[in-house]
């Protein structure tokens, strides 16, 4: 059997020319030329060669009864081994390799350019998670930590200057495997943070846009885009099929929450959630996450989730979850604690003035403090809100799969996807930032874009 390292590289490595447009008729990549930055293997394909390395772990060794081995994770690139042999659309997808993943899909799109001088925008094929293990596992690097990403921008700034120099990074994107805050680390603390970088604090990187699986407050750098799942149909029928599933599946269970399941040691929202679900075996199912559990297992948790109605999305070490995005593939009606798990992060893919059609907020200060039962809260809503609900939220479910690589052309001409909106939020970004440049610079802080749905 093939090496999934081999396979990969040898992609990645191997890339045919893009198509172009034809010379009669109009141009259909008008507006949406995308030109590759080339990097040096060391930013990308290199770090992929090092996953089966104890410094440098692909596969969560404390979740190894379920995990996938170091290097498989690798597989079908990047999307892990599939669940089971005969499965065609659910993997054990490992949310670190996110970013090869994103540059598989961008190198099989249309409409790049092999001249910079005529695109739209530059993606930079930085796999910056990976680059960041490192300093992030390793203690003797703590304090080195401020230097991720430095070797990245000096290399931009020395290769071909001109491309950089152009649109000064505006017109530039990339994309990191986590939450910004991770990456956003002042360069001079003192001391070090463990467990974060200065990558988005870098002068040479201000101007880029950096697409992250969670936002800070103040996007002017970064948007959110949904988490990885371990669904990726490659036709237009699995991913109809799923969609049946979830819309015919019996719910019985009123709510559920999977996740992590220690007492806090101070009060709080996921503290609550565990003493009302075991007060409220009726009404309330738990799936323990636990110490990596259902990182590589959709089945541990999906399964519940295709019985429930609500699924409660509570935050953690951060505010988004995961498990927001598997709730909406099963059609369990999300339930929300504070803005910032979702409503104010992804508004290229859950448009923000819509989510009261397919969810619920239930402020936490309210049931921490105020005494507010979450199941009293979730029973009070009529039986034919929930089902309009869950229609709604399975409406959306397509705009936060990711496709798998190479899906029919069927599929991609009636579905966008994850990457697909992605892509257009970063375009029409850039136009705002190019345009500002053009003498509307008080256009550039505008955020109207991170509404639009398309």
């Amino acid at each position: 059997m093939a090496n999934p390292i081999s396979l990969f590289l040898l992609f990645l490595l191997n890339v045919a020319a893009a198509p172009r447009a034809a010379a009669d008729g109009p141009d259909p990549c008008a507006g949406r030329r995308i030109h590759i930055r080339r990097v040096p293997p060391r930013f990308n394909a290199d770090l992929l060669r090092h996953c089966g390395a104890d410094a440098f772990p692909l596969a969560d060794a404390s979740a190894a009864a379920t995990s996938a081995p170091p290097c498989e994770s690798l597989a079908n690139h990047g999307l892990g081994p599939r669940t089971h042999p005969r499965s065609r659309s659910w993997y054990r997808t490992d949310a670190r390799l996110l970013e090869p993943f994103f540059h598989r899909r961008i190198l099989e799109r249309g409409c790049l350019a092999d001249d910079p001088a005529r695109a739209d925008a530059v993606f930079v094929p930085y796999y910056a998670a990976l680059d960041a293990l490192p300093y992030v596992l390793d203690p003797e690097l703590l304090d080195a930590s401020a230097r991720h990403g430095v070797e990245l921008a000096e290399f931009l700034a020395r290769d071909q200057p001109r491309i950089l120099a152009r649109r000064r990074g505006h017109d530039h994107f990339l994309v990191v495997s986590g939450s910004a805050w991770d990456y956003a680390q002042p360069p001079g603390a003192e001391p070090r943070m463990w467990g974060t970088t200065s990558l988005l604090r870098l002068p040479a990187l201000a101007n880029f846009t950096f697409l992250t699986l969670e936002s800070r407050i103040w996007p002017w750098q970064e948007h959110a885009i949904p988490h990885l799942t371990s669904f990726h149909p490659a036709s237009l029928p699995h991913l109809r099929a799923w969609l049946a599933r979830a819309r015919r599946s019996r719910r019985g269970t009123l709510m559920l929450f999977a996740g992590g399941v220690s007492r806090p040691s101070r009060p709080n929202i996921r503290g609550s959630i565990l003493a009302e679900c075991a007060n409220r075996t009726d009404a309330c199912a738990v799936v323990d996450c636990s110490g990596g559990r259902c990182s590589h297992d959709p089945g541990r948790y999906m399964r519940a989730m295709l019985k429930a109605k609500f699924c409660l999305e509570p935050p953690g070490d951060s505010p988004t979850r995961r498990s927001t995005f598997d709730a909406i593939l099963a059609g369990c009606v999300p339930v929300f604690f504070e803005d910032l798990a979702a409503r104010s992060q992804y508004g290229w893919h859950l448009p923000p003035a819509r989510y009261d059609e397919f969810s619920v907020h239930i402020p936490k200060e309210t049931v921490v403090f105020g005494g507010v039962s979450i199941a009293d809260t979730l029973q009070a809503v009529p039986e034919a809100e929930v089902r309009r609900m869950r229609k709604r939220v399975l409406e959306m479910a397509p705009r936060v799969v990711y496709r798998r690589h190479g899906s029919t052309d069927e599929l991609r001409g009636v579905v966008k996807d994850a990457v697909d909106l992605a892509v257009d939020g970063v375009l029409r970004r850039i136009r705002r930032r190019t345009g500002a440049q053009e003498g509307r610079p008080d256009r550039i802080y505008a955020m109207e874009d991170d509404s639009v749905e398309t």
